[in-house]
């Protein structure tokens, strides 16, 4: 391949490069709140297919002050939660859009270790003083969004 045909194709990469940034800027920044309603539980609780799991959360007892992506996504660094965002709200979306989801609704490995990290993060003070070998919910089990307020009683 010639220098000039390599130069060419960088070029092109470079612009599609800076076009895909420029665009995915504009869709998470710019139409006007567009990043902060996605990070509402009402928007997560928009798709039919989790109604179940926001009327628990909204139904829950110390947790309902939080939102969904604190629980969900990785919240230790903006840049790591804005790739996270981007990549499961687009696999949710095909998944929604191709009906491809689960019923019910099942915590992938990587959701369950940003679940585990976020309880970790917030409840590190009590953390350190237990055995911390286990899940979080494998004790705290009322804390699933089938097994809150009405709907505990409601399942077995």
């Amino acid at each position: 391949m010639s220098p000039g045909k390599k130069k060419k194709i960088f070029l092109y990469l470079l612009i599609l490069v800076v076009i895909l940034f420029v665009g995915g800027g504009f869709l998470a920044f710019g139409p006007p709140g567009i990043y902060a309603k996605s990070e509402t539980p009402e928007f997560c609780g928009s798709c039919h297919v989790l109604e179940m799991e926001y009327e628990a959360w909204f139904h829950s007892g110390a947790h309902r002050r939080i939102t969904c992506v604190d629980c969900h996504l990785p919240n230790d660094t903006f840049a790591r939660h804005l790739t996270w965002k981007t990549i499961d709200g687009l696999k949710d979306w095909l998944s929604f859009h191709t009906g491809r989801i689960s019923d019910p609704i099942r915590l992938s490995k990587h959701g369950a270790a940003a679940v585990q990290d976020n309880c970790r993060r917030c409840h590190a003070e009590i953390i350190s003083r237990i055995n911390e070998d286990r899940q979080c919910w494998d004790c705290h089990r009322s804390l699933s969004h089938k097994r809150t307020g009405v709907i505990a009683t409601l399942t077995p």
